[in-house]
């Protein structure tokens, strides 16, 4: 009986994550436990000081249902977010707010055989710097890109772990559950989770990166496909340009519309004295100068606002031709470079004209995140927290 007590809690405790609040009678249907049942276990949880009591739900016309909440601090997730270049690291608590700085750090994966090891010592000094316990620690989640097999932990891009796998590896060396999944499927995650697709069935979620990912929402689930590869959005054949992509083939959708491609076009077009409020990127890192491209479209500058309307064009040719397989009810913009989501926007949507089907075009929403660049960072925690009490 003890153990399934604690499967009932550990039930109760995911709910109410991925909630926020829920009442009694939320919690019952949601777990598929009885009433009764659910008010016992709900009980012994504040009596643990797990939950707390947060207040009353909106009036239906009857008595108002109490709400409950994970406290705050009962434990805590780390959280890594990876790119190709950069990498983040946060410990985040039960109410998804981040519980110190960010740490954010320069990290090429391509070609480098110690970034495994260098990985893993950043997630362990953050840890420590922290002075939390680790038995307060429910795990590790860690988005990161490539073709990546979260059922064998393994990531077949970047991050070699030689014969084991990457979760392994880290759980050995430092006594915590890890996970690991594509960083374009966490961000779909955050959305379905907790943004701009939480109620939707049918949804495309774009990550604008330095490549040009993917996630998708079917039906409402996650569609992983049958290795977990599906969703390699940025390597839809489209252009006869003979640029090499980093997948090895030619004319790949992100050799003409991501942020790598981007960077590359600034840079070739202010070395050639192109007139811009933009700089010599060449002496600035990818990061920096990244930001620097967008915050200068948003001002207006012409040679700006003319890459990321090129990159949007060409991302839109591609949406049409998932609107034409998939008809979903949105297409949403999220990641590092969806801040300049209406200028993507307006650009994306004039492809859908020229491209789409208008009957198919009209029945989806392009939408831009609020989670924009963290939602890869939420969506890390949250694999953990899909994973809690397995």
């Amino acid at each position: 009986m003890v153990g399934k007590k604690s499967l009932y809690k550990n039930s109760i405790i995911k709910q109410l994550y991925f909630a926020g609040s829920l009442s009694c009678s939320d919690l019952c249907r949601l777990t598929k436990m009885s009433l009764p049942l659910t008010t016992q276990v709900l009980n012994e949880l504040l009596e643990m000081n797990t939950v707390v009591e947060v207040g009353h739900a909106a009036s239906t016309g009857g008595r108002r249902p109490i709400l409950y909440s994970l406290r705050p601090d009962v434990m805590y997730v780390v959280a890594v977010a990876m790119d190709q270049l950069f990498t983040r690291i946060v410990i985040m608590d039960m109410q998804k707010n981040y519980a110190g700085d960010v740490e954010i750090f320069e990290l090429h994966l391509a070609g480098n055989p110690e970034a495994l090891s260098i990985l893993e010592g950043k997630i362990e000094d953050v840890i420590e710097s922290s002075g939390m316990e680790k038995d307060k620690v429910a795990g590790i989640g860690i988005g990161m890109p490539g073709f990546v097999d979260a059922k064998k932990g393994v990531n077949y891009s970047f991050l070699d772990a030689g014969n084991g796998s990457i979760t392994r590896r880290i759980k050995d060396k430092m006594g915590l559950k890890a996970f690991i999944e594509n960083d374009s499927t966490l961000i779909a995650m955050a959305e379905f989770r907790f943004g701009a697709a939480r109620k939707r069935q049918d949804a495309m979620v774009v990550n604008l990166g330095w490549g040009t990912g993917l996630g998708m929402i079917l039906n409402g689930e996650l569609i992983r496909g049958h290795n977990g590869f599906a969703g390699e959005f940025s390597h839809l054949p489209i252009f006869a340009n003979n640029k090499l992509c980093t997948c090895g083939k030619m004319g790949c959708l992100e050799t003409e519309a991501s942020l790598l491609a981007v960077m590359q076009k600034a840079q070739e077009g202010i070395g050639n004295g192109r007139t811009s409020i933009l700089k010599d990127l060449s002496k600035v890192d990818f990061d920096k100068a990244s930001w620097a491209v967008i915050h200068a479209a948003e001002k207006g500058d012409q040679f700006a606002v003319g890459l990321l309307t090129d990159a949007g064009y060409h991302i839109g040719r591609g949406i049409a031709i998932l609107i034409h397989l998939l008809n979903p009810e949105a297409v949403i913009l999220s990641g590092r470079g969806s801040s300049a989501g209406k200028i993507w926007k307006i650009s994306i949507q004039q492809a859908l004209n020229e491209h789409c089907i208008p009957r198919l075009a009209a029945g989806t929403d392009i939408e831009i995140s609020a989670l924009g660049y963290g939602a890869e960072l939420l969506g890390a925690a949250a694999l953990v927290m899909d994973h809690y009490g397995s």
